[in-house]
């Protein structure tokens, strides 16, 4: 299967390149399915936490992007209740050159810089905007409260 070359090759790019902050473990039993680990940026909202999510490959890697579900809750406007972040490039900006390493440092940056600018969470972004003291406050609260553990 060219999609598992594909990963494998990626994968030992991360390992020859890791990402500070953040932990990628992909599952033995099937390349296809990732779980990531995002500890927050000391300058971030998110400070000390630490923001759980899957990346699941599809078969037909690298033509269509993966999927990212964050499994840890998190008080953020790009990123919705279900889990999904709202990033062009795992949408209508694929393309079969990017990188796995890309996407998550992607990922990683969208979560430590929350942006009210194309939200999936419009209330978040408004609060964001218009009362940045009270969104970080939340923010800081959903950490402690669901992501404290790594």
């Amino acid at each position: 299967m060219a999609a598992l070359r594909r990963i494998n090759k990626e994968l030992s790019d991360l390992r020859n390149r890791p990402i500070e902050g953040l932990i990628v473990n992909p599952d033995e039993d099937n390349l296809l399915h990732w779980k990531c680990t995002i500890k927050a940026s000391a300058d971030s909202p998110y400070r000390n936490g630490f923001f759980h999510f899957n990346l699941d490959l599809p078969t037909d890697f690298p033509f269509k992007p993966p999927t990212v579900a964050f499994t840890t809750k998190i008080y953020h406007p790009g990123i919705n209740e279900e889990g999904h972040i709202c990033v062009p490039v795992l949408r209508d900006q694929w393309k079969p050159t990017v990188t796995l390493s890309s996407v998550l440092a992607i990922i990683q940056e969208k979560l430590n810089n929350p942006s009210p600018d194309d939200p999936f969470e419009p209330e978040i972004a408004a609060m964001l905007k218009n009362d940045e003291a009270r969104f970080q406050a939340m923010a800081k609260e959903w950490t402690k409260k669901y992501a404290s553990s790594p």
